[in-house]
């Protein structure tokens, strides 16, 4: 069932950290910015790897999925993206098919602003063109880094280190819980590797203090124990 408060697309188009704060009056006119955002289920496929991209989306709330699959059916868990956050973007420059599938983890309202209007703000804003840019720099580096730990880190290490990226993308509650849940599959699928290992390393942290596990909720105990486990910089 559809909640009974919606936000505002404002929420996404005005806001300070959103990339959209770049734009003009006039060009926030050829945005939808008084429209009532499109609500997605949990579950819900807002687009999938092949399908065509006519445009940005730009989440106000929500937890969105974003993974690439696999040969033998696989998922491969590339990102979350959550409030304030833009995905298809680089299919909707390049007119490219989608490269991943976005599935809606947390009922999520989006906004949808077309890819006529994105790639003129492009040529004509170079402060949103350039934070565009810089996205994507970002993106392309946690890729890189991600390609190095498969290849050089241990399960255990990997799975250290999602849990300390999670937790800094998502922080905690006030009990010290994840704000994001995951079933063990979603975590075997961001670290790469079998479910049944998750499961058996999850425990490990439990019987070490490093973690609490609640159903699917993580509670972070000892983070500087884990940041030492997935040999992280910094």
């Amino acid at each position: 069932m559809k909640p009974h408060n919606p936000p505002s697309a404002r929420e996404c188009f005005i806001d300070n950290a959103s990339i959209f704060r770049h734009l003009s009056h006039d060009e926030l006119a050829k945005i939808p910015i008084d429209q009532e955002p499109d609500f997605y289920k949990r579950g819900t496929i807002i687009y999938s790897e092949g399908s065509r991209i006519y445009g940005f989306y730009c989440i106000l709330r929500g937890i969105i999925k974003i993974y690439k699959t696999g040969f033998d059916g696989k998922e491969q868990i590339i990102r979350f993206a959550k409030k304030g956050d833009i995905m298809g973007f680089r299919s909707t420059i390049n007119r490219e098919p989608a490269c991943t599938t976005t599935q809606v983890l947390e009922d999520a309202y989006i906004c949808f602003v077309h890819a006529d209007v994105v790639l003129e703000f492009i040529r004509q804003n170079g402060n949103f063109a350039l934070e565009l840019l810089q996205i994507a720099c970002k993106e392309l580096g946690e890729a890189n880094d991600y390609i190095t730990d498969i290849a050089q880190k241990t399960v255990r290490e990997r799975l250290a280190e999602a849990i300390i990226h999670l937790r800094k993308e998502f922080d905690l509650d006030k009990d010290y819980y994840l704000q994001i849940t995951l079933t063990r599959e979603e975590l075997a699928n961001i670290v790469g590797t079998a479910t049944e290992s998750v499961i058996r390393l999850l425990s490990e942290f439990k019987q070490d203090g490093l973690i609490e596990l609640t159903g699917r909720k993580i509670k972070v105990l000892d983070e500087k124990t884990l940041h030492k486990i997935a040999n992280m910089n910094g």
